[in-house]
């Protein structure tokens, strides 16, 4: 028997996937992560029993629900499926996929539009910190149609703002998890930096790479990615994450000086393959590092003000980052961090899953 569960497939930004009515899917959690693995598929590699592509950036599910926290008006929850695997991880946030959070609201009546545009206040489940959404609703609808492109997507589509608030800390209560702008691991200088989701920023010169290698060129680098690897799981040790063994949190970019008129270049590791453009939360990180004194992103970067353009290996992602005065620790208080995205409505309907019928129970 295969069982029906409602759904919209979305494109966020540079991702896709399906979003989900929290209602639609089980209440206890290994049963849900069971309902999302056959969903997308997941015990084949390329993902061919299920909807899913055989890629981590489209093996990405959200769930929305409504809020009952003041001022808040939808929940959502994001979970990274493996591809090849059994597992779902809720530990990260995905930037991407937040883009197309408010059309879904707003399309599943969650929230009522407003004309030209509406605002959402959108709590993130996974980090607990509130994002605010701009959609772009002419006449009460929402409009996927408009003149604002994003490196990694082809053509044009309506803008949707995405403002973090306070996301300082999302995982670990401090901008700064080891209480340093530099730490030296392996006999190699990082900076672990807390903002909008966890990364260990390198310079890509004390690896022995540029900074400016393709996607292609970097997953062929086996042993780059063991060395990374090892700098990961102590940098998780050190910033109170704890054992990040098959986990992708913390994340790793390299950086290097922008070589393209941009603020910074950097490459984003997923954390065992590098990312096809840029995810938005590691673009935001790296943009509240480039004002960290003393960081490595602050060392390499080359001119910075409110906008900081990130390169990456699909073209540029530009961010602005408003800060307050720093403290007695120099270190400046972000008070919230931007970035413009585009999303999509590509399917709305029914996936349909075979699953031993206590595994739907809600």
């Amino acid at each position: 028997m295969l069982t029906g569960i409602p759904c919209m497939v979305m494109r966020g930004g540079t991702s896709k996937g399906p979003f989900f009515f929290a209602s639609d899917l089980p209440g206890d959690a290994a049963q849900r992560d069971r309902t999302l693995l056959a969903v997308m598929g997941s015990e084949h590699i390329r993902q061919i029993d299920g909807i899913g592509g055989g890629d981590s950036l489209t093996s990405k599910a959200v769930i929305v629900s409504p809020s009952s926290r003041p001022g808040i008006d939808v929940e959502y929850l994001f979970a990274q499926v493996a591809v090849g695997g059994d597992t779902v991880d809720i530990a990260p946030n995905c930037g991407n996929m937040l883009a197309a959070v408010g059309p879904y609201a707003i399309e599943r009546r969650l929230v009522a539009a407003r004309s030209p545009q509406t605002t959402l206040r959108v709590f993130n489940r996974n980090t607990g910190k509130i994002v605010e959404v701009v959609v772009q609703t002419p006449g009460g609808k929402v409009t996927y149609a408009g003149d604002t492109a994003i490196d990694g997507v082809p053509g044009r589509s309506a803008p949707v703002v995405l403002n973090f608030l306070d996301a300082a800390g999302a995982k670990t209560g401090k901008l700064l998890p080891t209480g340093n702008a530099i730490d030296v691991i392996d006999g190699i200088a990082v900076s672990c930096v807390d903002f909008a989701s966890p990364l260990v920023l390198v310079a890509a010169a004390t690896l022995g790479k540029t900074g400016y290698e393709t996607k292609t060129e970097l997953d062929a680098d086996k042993r780059l990615f063991e060395r990374v690897e090892a700098i990961r799981l102590e940098a998780s040790q050190r910033m109170g994450l704890g054992d990040a063994t098959g986990k992708v949190l913390p994340k790793v970019a390299l950086l290097a000086p922008p070589a393209h008129g941009g603020t910074i270049a950097s490459r984003y590791l997923t954390p065992w393959s590098c990312h096809a453009a840029h995810a938005v939360t590691g673009a935001l990180c790296v943009a509240a590092a480039v004002c960290v004194p003393g960081c490595v992103a602050q060392r390499v970067a080359r001119g910075s003000d409110d906008s900081i353009v990130i390169e990456h290996p699909a073209g540029k992602i530009e961010t602005r980052v408003e800060t307050a005065l720093a403290g007695a620790d120099c270190v400046p208080a972000i008070v919230r961090a931007g970035v413009v995205r585009t999303a999509r409505l590509l399917l709305a309907g029914r996936v349909f899953v075979s699953l031993p019928n206590d595994a739907l129970a809600v």
